[in-house]
Parts: structure tokens; C-alpha cells; sequence
């Protein structure tokens, strides 16, 4: 009667369980038992015995004690693997613990095998399950191989079986299957981008709108880990090259009329085109403004005078602009870096669209003094500024000494060109250009000569807007 009832009360520990001979007690695996076990064609029968090795192996990998886990594992996977889940929930770390261990590379290679085996003699017993389908377990078989079969470059096979998961558990997907499918496919286009280019972009669009479905769902807890992914993922698509502006605008074209009221959505949006420099798209634009209507951001104020600076409002674009500049969180530590680009861009529109040069060189000081690394492109910007400039007209002058006169713009421009290149090496290519071309302007000797009130001293300032002293020199024969 004291054996019934602890078979019985085995038995209700593992509901799905059948009862029948009197179980034996299951040591560590045998050492001549062959891991590499042969598909049933028929249904196992589920014995006292699997009834007990399943408790004994299951308790033991709870405690991760998988060295007393595997014998009792091995008998149940080989003999009824039919009987329990758990044999193949608990088996990869199992196998994994018996793969670090193993000393011979003939004896990895058998454990190795044996989890892939494992995975479809799931899927021929529990491939219904209405939770963890095939598909399901496919997705695990391709975790599995990228674990034990790191030397294989391409992995298509686990490419194949996770691709397969995801396009049929789509939301259901675990985060690490979705992620790995990603990683996968990025690998397989940059070996060979003609070949899996299009592969890629339709992985992308198949993973992005459910990591954001998942992320959007405020019951999900998984929604911060979906977050991350998500970003993640973007952040490896940028980075690819393969995201063309024109294929972004493709996958996207309906995101911003469906997703508009989501502030965090649109500078989400927003920051994948600005990190793949898609930042003159439609597209970018719609989000940009989407977020501005929501909350006035930094951001979305750039965001909306780059629109505006394309579609030649440069008024609206300037205004924009400056309202970024005043949104920018004194706490942002890369405030600093983020007010002089937009000081910049600024001192560009006045420079190069609306002729107000004397407001460019003030955006333009403002810019290099937000940060220094700036100076030599502000520099540039000051000197084309100046080579713009007439700051000498009639009546107050002579046709002829105004001509003169307004040549003298050339010494002060390329006097700041040659500022950009001593304080920063990488315009020097650009500044040596305009120092070549302007120079050609300066006065003659003759023209000099002709002015020695004005030029007699070897110094000259500037006068008008510029109101600079230089440096009198002759264009050079």
C-alpha cells in the first residue's frame, strides 16, 4: 500500500503522466548509453520508471545540478520521449553543461547533434502544443545552433528555422529569437549584399513593426526589453547601409498617419533618418512635425526648420531653429555640441540664402564659442561672408576707388580662411581652395599705388560691416 501511494503522489506531480510498473532507481548516466538516440516510429508507452527519472532530472536542473540531471534526462529522452515537456525545456541546459564538459572533440560533436536532434523529436511529440508550437520550437532549435556551431559563418540553417519562427509567432515571438533573426540576416547581407539585399530590407520590415507592437503594449511586460530591441535593431539597419532614404520612406510611407499621437514613436522615427542622414525626407519631415504639435522639442524643432529650410522657407527655418536652441536641456551634456550645430546651420541660411551676412558672422561667433571644435568651419563661413561683401558704394565713393576699395574684402576673407586651417585640420584641404581663389582678387600694386592715403600705413580696416584690420598686400603676377 506505501508503494501506491508514492507512485500516486509521483503521478500527480506530473498530470500528463500515465502510471504503470514499479519505477528503479536511476544513477548517473551510463557510460556505454549513446547520447545520439534514433526517432520512434511509434508511441513510446509512458512507464513508472520514465515517471520517476523525469521527477529526479527535473529536480535536479531546477538546482542546476546537471551533472545528476543527465542520466535520469538521457533514459526519459531515449526511452519515452513522449512524457513531459520539461525534457526538452530543461534539455539544452542540460546538454549545454555536458557539451563544457566534455573532453574530446568527437564527444562535442555527438552533444552537439544530439540538441538539434532534440529539438525535432519535440516537434514530432509536442510540435501541437498550443503554446509552444513548432514554430516556437523552431526558434529555439536556431538559438541553439548559433550556441554549439559558432565556426559556421552564415548559420543559414538557423537563419531558415528562426525565420520561419518569427513569420509564423509574429507578437508571440520571444525577444531573443526576433533579435537573433535580425543579426542573422545582417550577417548574411554583408557577405554578400547583391544576394541577400532585398532578404535583408524584408527582414527589417517583418522585425520592426513587432518589436514596436510589443513596445506600444502597455500590458506587456516585456515592453522596456522590447524598447531596447527595437532601438537595437535600427541601430544595426542604420549602420548596414542597406537603408536607402527611398527604402526607408517604403517601410514608413503609413507609420506617421497611424502613430502621429505618439510623442516617443515620431522621435523614435525621427532618429532612425537622422542616424542613416535621411533627414530631407517626407517622410522625416511628417514626424518631425507630428512631434512639434505634440511637444515642442529640441528635436522636433530641428526636425521642422530642416523642413522648412527645404522647402525655402528660410525664415520659418531660421525661427525654428532658434526655438531648438532655446528648448536645449541645460542638463544635456551634449547641449553644448547640439547649440553650436544649430547656431551654425543658421549663420548658413543668412550666409547663403538671405544675404545678411552681418547676422551670419553673429551666428557664426555664437556657434564657435558653444564649442570650439567648431571654429574652423565657422571661420570658412566668416571668410565667404566677407568675400560677399560690398561694403563700399557711391555716392560716398568713386565708381573707380570704390572698386578698389571693396577688393580689400578679399584680405580680411582670406585672413579667416587662414584661421580655419590653423585651428583645424581638416579644413585645410577647403580653406588652401578659397585661399587660392580669392587671392586673385586682392588689389594690384597699381591699385595700391594709387591709394596711398588709404594704403600707405601697410595696415588697412575693413571698413562697412566687416570693420577689420588687414594686412595690405598685392595680388601676387
Amino acid at each position: 500500500m506505501k508503494k501506491v501511494i508514492i507512485i500516486m503522489a509521483l503521478c500527480a506531480t506530473i498530470p500528463a503522466l500515465a502510471c504503470a510498473k514499479k519505477p528503479k532507481k536511476v544513477e548517473s548516466a551510463p557510460a556505454e548509453v549513446n547520447p545520439v538516440a534514433v526517432v520512434e516510429d511509434e508511441t513510446p508507452e509512458i512507464t513508472e520508471e520514465c515517471i520517476i527519472n523525469v521527477s529526479l532530472f527535473v529536480e535536479s536542473a531546477k538546482n542546476k545540478q546537471y551533472a545528476d540531471a543527465y542520466g535520469p534526462w538521457l533514459e526519459v529522452y531515449n526511452n519515452c520521449p513522449n512524457a513531459n515537456k520539461a525534457i526538452y525545456s530543461r534539455g539544452s541546459a542540460i546538454l549545454e553543461w555536458k557539451y563544457n564538459n566534455a573532453t574530446t572533440e568527437e564527444e562535442k560533436n555527438e552533444i552537439r547533434q544530439l540538441v538539434l536532434q532534440m529539438h525535432d523529436k519535440r516537434i514530432k511529440w509536442f510540435g501541437d502544443d498550443p503554446k509552444y508550437p513548432t514554430a516556437y520550437i523552431l526558434g529555439q532549435k536556431g538559438l541553439d545552433y548559433c550556441k554549439f556551431y559558432p565556426e559556421d559563418p552564415l548559420k543559414l540553417d538557423a537563419y531558415n528555422w528562426i525565420k520561419q519562427s518569427v513569420t509564423e509567432m509574429g507578437t508571440e515571438s520571444q525577444l531573443a529569437v526576433i533579435v537573433k533573426l535580425m543579426e542573422l540576416s545582417n550577417e548574411l547581407y554583408k557577405a554578400d549584399p547583391d544576394k541577400y539585399g532585398p532578404q535583408y530590407l524584408a527582414d527589417y520590415a517583418l522585425i520592426s513593426p513587432i518589436l514596436q507592437t510589443l513596445w506600444d503594449d502597455p500590458a506587456s511586460k516585456n515592453a522596456t526589453a522590447a524598447a531596447q530591441s527595437k532601438e537595437y535593431v535600427d541601430n544595426m539597419f542604420a549602420l548596414s547601409g542597406a537603408a536607402s532614404c527611398d527604402k526607408l520612406d517604403e517601410l514608413y510611407a503609413n507609420y506617421v498617419s497611424t502613430n502621429g499621437q505618439y510623442l516617443e514613436d515620431m522621435l523614435k522615427l525621427m532618429r532612425l533618418y537622422q542616424r542613416v542622414n535621411c533627414t530631407e525626407s517626407e517622410v522625416y519631415f511628417a514626424a518631425a512635425e507630428a512631434a512639434h504639435k505634440l511637444k515642442p522639442t529640441t528635436e522636433s524643432a530641428s526636425g521642422c526648420g530642416s523642413m522648412s529650410l527645404k522647402r525655402g522657407e528660410y525664415t520659418d527655418a531660421i525661427n525654428y531653429y532658434k526655438q531648438a536652441i532655446e528648448l536645449i536641456d541645460e542638463n544635456d551634456p551634449e547641449g553644448d555640441v547640439t547649440r553650436a550645430d544649430l547656431q551654425y546651420r543658421i549663420s548658413y541660411i543668412y550666409m547663403d540664402k538671405l544675404n545678411r551676412y552681418a547676422d551670419a558672422r553673429t551666428f557664426a561667433n555664437l556657434s564657435m564659442n558653444s564649442n570650439p571644435n567648431q571654429k574652423g568651419r565657422c571661420y570658412i563661413m566668416i571668410g565667404l561672408c566677407y568675400a560677399s561683401s560690398q561694403p563700399y558704394q557711391t555716392p560716398d565713393f568713386s565708381a573707380a576707388k570704390a572698386a578698389i576699395l571693396n577688393k580689400t574684402v578679399f584680405w580680411a576673407a582670406v585672413d579667416k580662411f587662414n584661421k580655419a586651417k590653423a585651428v583645424d585640420e581638416t579644413c585645410v584641404d577647403d580653406a588652401n581652395k578659397l585661399i587660392a581663389t580669392y587671392s586673385k582678387y586682392f588689389p594690384s600694386k597699381e591699385e595700391i599705388f594709387d591709394l596711398p592715403t588709404e594704403f600707405g600705413s601697410g595696415t588697412f580696416v575693413v571698413g562697412g560691416w566687416i570693420n577689420e584690420s588687414t594686412v595690405v598686400r598685392p595680388k601676387k603676377d
